[in-house]
């Protein structure tokens, strides 16, 4: 019999206890004579199964005998559903996937797994905004980084460069619904925006990529230089404490209370690329935060804060 049947045959036995040729054979879509034959190859390999005559008979494990396909323990059941129950509410094949591993766990664990799985659903969609969808191009690169096949790439840098590459794809990652290829090419390891991407085809040729790579690492680097960029100027300001916590949740990572100064207002530490950029971030504050240095961002403040006075100062248009 093949392997598939084996599994579905053996996790319909676990879950139902007993079950007939006729109802194994509706379940695997084969015949019943398939079906009882399967059924008694299963007996002849030393799988502890066998055959109840009569009315309400059929064919069941030896002793409530079982077979664990999962080889998860309880806890780890339950993470596993709490991660994969929110996928399985929007994809066809996570939900057939999680029925199937629902099915190979033991009877103890299945209720706690089956609530773990609809306890939560994730709905990446802003307020006011449309919903999100994967872009089709994503599924294709992740058959490309599954199937080890490099891929041609027509890319659009951020400089509106257009190039063609050829790349070795080693893996997909999802940043705040944008996507990112990480893959191998002449130069060494490249990061890809999915959106960027204009055209991308796997060639054939089989993708190489390093023994030692993994995939988390990679991106924990990326995202190290990334960040590293984006903290090129620093800028010391003060603010009343009370709006500590709403600076900390605009700047992030880039937000480092420094203390307190004589008057009482919270030090603060804030980066972001340029002094342009910090400047564009604190115009809208007024006169709640005070820069302190560096002069280069309480320049561009206050040339800011002049184009607001000469556009706004006659008072509205007639």
């Amino acid at each position: 019999m093949r392997a598939d049947r084996l599994v579905a045959a053996l996790m319909l036995l676990q879950t139902r206890g007993r079950t007939t040729a006729a109802e194994l054979a509706r379940e695997l879509e084969v015949s019943v004579a398939t079906a009882r034959r399967d059924l008694e190859a299963m007996s002849a390999a030393g799988i502890p199964v066998y055959p109840q005559p009569g009315r309400g008979g059929g064919w069941a494990l030896v002793g409530g005998a079982r077979t664990d396909l999962s080889g998860l323990s309880a806890a780890e059941a339950q993470a596993l559903f709490l991660l994969v129950g929110p996928a399985a509410a929007v994809s066809g094949e996570a939900r057939a996937a999680l029925r199937k591993l629902l099915r190979a766990l033991p009877r103890t664990f299945r209720a706690d797994a089956e609530a773990a799985a609809g306890a939560t659903v994730v709905d990446p969609t802003p307020w006011g905004e449309r919903d999100r969808r994967r872009p089709e191009l994503v599924d294709r690169l992740q058959r490309a980084v599954v199937r080890r096949r490099r891929v041609r790439l027509v890319y659009t840098d951020g400089a509106r460069e257009r190039t063609e590459r050829l790349v070795d794809p080693w893996g997909l990652v999802d940043k705040d619904d944008a996507w990112y290829l990480i893959a191998g090419t002449a130069r060494g390891r490249r990061t890809f925006r999915v959106d960027r991407v204009e055209e991308a085809e796997e060639n054939g040729e089989p993708a190489e990529r390093p023994d030692d790579f993994t995939l988390a690492e990679a991106w924990r680097e990326v995202v190290g230089d990334v960040e590293r960029r984006r903290a090129r100027t620093w800028a010391t300001v003060l603010v009343d404490p009370r709006h500590l916590a709403v600076l900390g949740d605009r700047f992030g990572r880039h937000c480092h209370p420094d203390g307190t100064a004589a008057d009482g207002r919270a030090r603060v530490r804030l980066a972001a690329p340029t002094p342009l950029d910090l400047a564009r971030n604190l115009a809208g504050w007024g006169g709640l935060v005070e820069v302190l240095e560096p002069a280069p961002v309480r320049e561009e403040l206050g040339r800011i804060g002049a184009e607001l006075a000469a556009r706004y100062a006659a008072g509205p248009r007639p």
